[in-house]
C-alpha cells in the first residue's frame, strides 16, 4: 500500500508512534480489524466491540506476522512497533480518509432509500467493461465497513463503486468525508429508517450530506421520478443529472418488457443515442438501476456497446432478488434486507410467475411509530398483488396477517394466510404449507437472519 508507511500512518491519525526507526519507514501491506485476517506486514487495528477486544488479540496478531498494532492502550515492554491513538474506531476512518487521498483514482458514491446495492451490482458491472473496478462487497457500507472497503484499493485499480448506507443524519457526512466522491448516485427517497431521520423530508436532508464532502467539479446523479429528488438543488451549485422513466429526462426508458422472473428489457436513451437492452433479474425496478449505470458510463466517457455488455453481464447477489431453481422449488431469495418500498416490489416481482405463489415474510426494522400500519400495508398489497399464500414471521410481522384479515376483498379471499412468531415455528410447517413446484419469495430485514430458510428451502424434496 503505497504512502502507508508507520511513520505516515501515524501522522494521519494523529497516533505516537514506539517502535525504531527502521520499521517506521515501512509500509504496511493490508489493514484489517479482525484478528483472522492478519497477513504478513498487515496493520492491525484494535477495535474495541460490544462482545470482543481486539487489545485482547494485539500480541497474537504480532506473533502472526503483522507489521504494526493501533492500540488505544500504552503497551509496556512491547517489542514491536505499534501506534498509541485516543480512538481506534476514528483512527480507522481518519486512515481511510488519508490514503483514499493519495490515491489518484475515481470513486462513485452510491446511497438511497432503496436499491444501494443493487444499483451499486449494476453501476460495477457496467464500468468494468473498460476500468479496473473495486466496489463494496457484502454490507460494507457503514463506518467501519468503507474504510475497509477503501483499505482494499490498489495501485492497479481506476474506479472505486461505493455503497453508503446510514440511519441517522451526520453519518453520510461523516462516510463522503472518507470517500469523497467524484460522482454521487441517489436511487429514490423512501420510508427508511424513520425512526432516526422521522420523515422523508429528513431522509433527503440525510442522504444529501453525501454533496458536503464531493469533487466541487463532479457530477449528482438523481432519480427524476422521486418527488423529493426532481426538484432538489444542491447548495454547491452543481446541476444534477437526471434518469427516470419520465420521457422528459436525460437519461429515461421506454418501450419496457416485463419478462416475469427471466427479468426486463427496455429501450434506454441517453442525451445523444438509445439502445435496447435486457437485464436478467426480475423486477422493473431493475430498470432505474441500469439507467443510474448508464448515467454513470457516460459521465466516465464510455460508448453505447460497453454499457449494454455491462447491462447484460450483471450477475445475481445472494440475497438480493436471487433466482434460484430447484427441483422441487422455485425460490426469490431477497432476505438480505427489506423495507416498505422493497417489500413491495418484490412482491411485484413474485405476483409474475406462473406457478402458485408464496411469500415468506419476517419483520422490518427501524421504522418509527408508523412500524405497524407499515406492515399492514405490506399485507394487504400482498393480497393486492394476488399471492396465493402469505406466511408472516416475527412480532411486527403479525400486523401483516392482520392487516389482509381486517380488510378481505374479493382479491384477498383466497390468500392463505399463516403466522409464526419465530422461524422455528415456520420451518416446523414448511413441509405442510409448501408444494412442489411453488414459487416462494423470501424477505425480512437483515436482522431477522432469513438466509438460514432459504438454505432450508433449498434442501425441500
Amino acid at each position: 500500500m503505497k504512502h502507508m508507511s508507520l511513520k505516515e500512518i501515524a501522522a494521519a491519525c494523529g497516533g505516537t508512534y514506539f517502535g525504531s526507526s527502521d520499521a517506521a519507514v515501512r509500509e504496511v501491506g493490508s489493514v484489517v480489524i479482525d484478528s483472522r485476517k492478519v497477513e504478513r506486514d498487515s496493520l492491525f487495528i484494535a477495535i474495541k466491540g460490544a462482545r470482543v477486544d481486539g487489545h485482547t488479540f494485539i500480541p497474537q496478531v504480532m506473533k502472526n506476522g503483522a507489521l504494526c498494532a493501533l492500540s488505544e492502550r500504552k503497551l509496556d515492554n512491547a517489542d514491536f512497533p505499534y501506534i498509541l491513538v485516543n480512538s481506534c474506531l476514528q483512527a480507522l476512518k481518519d486512515l481511510a480518509e488519508y490514503y483514499r487521498r493519495v490515491l489518484q483514482l475515481k470513486v462513485v458514491g452510491i446511497s438511497g432509500s432503496v436499491g444501494k446495492t443493487s444499483t451499486k451490482e449494476m453501476i460495477a458491472s457496467i464500468l468494468s467493461q473498460k476500468f479496473n473496478v473495486l466496489k463494496t462487497e457484502g454490507n460494507f457500507n457503514n463506518e467501519i465497513g468503507l474504510p475497509l472497503t477503501v483499505f482494499r484499493l490498489r495501485e492497479e485499480h481506476e474506479i472505486a463503486v461505493l455503497e453508503m448506507g446510514i440511519s441517522d443524519f451526520g453519518e453520510m457526512s461523516r462516510l463522503a468525508k472518507i470517500a469523497r466522491p467524484d460522482i454521487c448516485v441517489i436511487t429514490n427517497i423512501g420510508c427508511a429508517h424513520l425512526e432516526n431521520l422521522k420523515s422523508r423530508d429528513g431522509i433527503l436532508k440525510a442522504k444529501t450530506e453525501m454533496f458536503d464532502y464531493m469533487n466541487p467539479q463532479g457530477t449528482i446523479i438523481l432519480n427524476g421520478d422521486d418527488d423529493k429528488l426532481k426538484n432538489f438543488l444542491s447548495s454547491n451549485g452543481i446541476s444534477p443529472i437526471y434518469f427516470g422513466l419520465d420521457a422528459l429526462l436525460p437519461y429515461h426508458a421506454k418501450d419496457i418488457k416485463d419478462n416475469g422472473l427471466d427479468g426486463t428489457s427496455a429501450r434506454f436513451f441517453t442525451p445523444n443515442s438509445d439502445f435496447t437492452a435486457h437485464v436478467s433479474i426480475p423486477g422493473k425496478h431493475m430498470i432505474y438501476n441500469a439507467l443510474a449505470g448508464i448515467a454513470v458510463g457516460r459521465v466516465l466517457g464510455m460508448n453505447d456497446t460497453e454499457i449494454i455488455q455491462g447491462i447484460e453481464h450483471l450477475a445475481p447477489l445472494a440475497g438480493r432478488n436471487n433466482l434460484i431453481q430447484t427441483e422441487y422449488l422455485t425460490i426469490i431469495d431477497d432476505c438480505y434486507n427489506a423495507n416498505p418500498a422493497s417489500m413491495k416490489s418484490s412482491l411485484s416481482v413474485l405476483s409474475r410467475a406462473d406457478t402458485r405463489t408464496v411469500a415468506v415474510l419476517g419483520d422490518m426494522f427501524e421504522l418509527g411509530p408508523q412500524i405497524n400500519e407499515l406492515h399492514a400495508e405490506a399485507g394487504r398489497y400482498a393480497a393486492k398483488a394476488g399471492i396465493k399464500v402469505l406466511i408472516c414471521i416475527g412480532d411486527y410481522s403479525a400486523h401483516m396477517a392482520k392487516g389482509v384479515q381486517d380488510e378481505r376483498t374479493s382479491l384477498s379471499s383466497e390468500m392463505e394466510i399463516h403466522y409464526f412468531k419465530t422461524k422455528a415455528e415456520f420451518l416446523e410447517n414448511a413441509d405442510k404449507l409448501l408444494k412442489k413446484n411453488d414459487t416462494v419469495l423470501v424477505k425480512a430485514s437483515h436482522g431477522m437472519e432469513f438466509p438460514e430458510i432459504v438454505e432450508r428451502l433449498k434442501e425441500m424434496r
